[in-house]
């Protein structure tokens, strides 16, 4: 991203806040611990971390989600356009347009490629005409969709699954889409080709990202801003191009330290060293 993409993002409206959350499960289970962000508008931003740092837990809290697994945020604010909106329903928050891609693609596998794309489309209503525009300009941006439209979701590839996924939030006109690990389990040319799409998204129609990723590289070569989360906290954030150049984010995400690349036995011990947390 260059230098003007992200000073501009920096100093854009934050249209999400997220304030110092706290979230427990079971009512016993403490899995984030003040956890705070914001999300600019016309924004990518990149929530980085490992397995069980709290990156889903995070999407799910701001998404209105976790009630279905028996998760509540106890503590702290979210806000959109500045106004509170824990207490609305997951519906209403797409009305308001924040919707959540979730992790692991959940396409409706016996529905065709369009019929998943058209559910998007289920809580608007500005007609069928302006519906049918906005499922040409998803193929615009996914062509392949477009080839399989009438194909079932269940026989399309793992990266036309996603693409049916991202499509279908497009289809409900939203500006901000919560991305939960769009490159898991995908070839790493088909990562770059999601990601570029993100990035046109982005450019083209404004939509603002919140992106959870384990794959450290791809994400801040392409988000503004990046927050790193370690067992539910935020440990570092900066803009991504600092947080790229950063030398423990080099060693403990990126693999690479001052003495060339390292294995990943070497950087499983980074728990015990990591220098933002001593």
């Amino acid at each position: 991203m260059n230098a003007d993409a992200t000073a501009a993002a920096s100093q854009a409206e934050d249209i999400l806040q997220v304030n110092n959350i706290e979230v427990i499960y079971n009512h016993v289970i403490l899995v984030l611990k003040g956890v705070s962000l914001s999300v600019p508008k016309g924004g990518i931003i990149a929530l980085l971390g490992g397995n069980g740092a709290g990156k889903t837990t995070t999407l799910k809290a701001i998404s209105n989600l976790l009630h279905s697994e028996r998760g509540e945020v106890t503590k702290g604010a979210i806000l959109y356009h500045g106004r509170p909106v824990m207490q609305l329903d997951p519906a209403e928050l797409v009305r308001r347009g924040v919707i959540q891609v979730m992790e692991g693609r959940h396409c409706f596998e016996h529905l065709s490629v369009e019929e998943n794309l058209l559910t998007g489309a289920f809580t608007r209503r500005d007609g069928a005409r302006a519906v049918q525009q906005d499922l040409e300009m998803v193929y615009s941006y996914f062509p392949r969709l477009k080839e399989r439209r009438k194909s079932l979701a269940g026989y399309i590839s793992g990266g036309e699954q996603q693409m049916v996924a991202i499509g279908r939030a497009l289809m409900s006109r939203p500006e901000t889409i919560l991305l939960d690990e769009p490159s898991m389990g995908l070839a790493p040319q088909l990562v770059e080709e999601i990601f570029g799409i993100v990035k046109n998204l982005n450019e083209q129609e404004g939509v603002s990202f919140l992106l959870a990723e384990q794959n450290t590289n791809v994400a801040l070569k392409y988000a503004h801003y990046g927050y790193i989360l370690e067992s539910g906290r935020v440990v570092m954030d900066g803009p991504a191009a600092e947080l790229r150049e950063n030398p423990d984010v080099k060693e403990f995400y990126l693999g690479i330290s001052e003495k060339g690349r390292k294995s990943f036995r070497e950087v499983r011990s980074y728990r015990r060293r990591k220098r933002w947390l001593s």
